[in-house]
């Protein structure tokens, strides 16, 4: 998969100093402060994978827990409103 730049993304995390570009590419996201979405591409056959399969994996680089985190399928995550969003 590979992170997608999208219309709402207002900031770009990039990769902690520990980490090479192989490991880890800078990452677009739309922050509230409250939270923090990324958009994702499947590659063709990351799609036939999912299809068949059914499942998708996720893993936070983070180790001592795992953070309250959402993963949906859908064209948008952001509610049509008057400001574009």
């Amino acid at each position: 998969m590979k992170p997608i730049v999208f219309k709402q993304a207002n900031t770009t995390l990039v990769r902690p100093s520990t980490m090479t570009p192989d490991e880890c590419s800078p990452l677009p996201v739309f922050s509230d402060g409250q939270q923090t979405i990324s958009c994702w591409g499947l590659s063709l056959k990351e799609r036939i994978t999912a299809l068949f399969i059914g499942k998708v994996w996720m893993s936070v680089r983070y180790g001592g827990s795992q953070p309250p985190v959402w993963l949906q399928c859908a064209k948008t995550v952001f509610k049509q409103s008057g400001n574009g969003q």
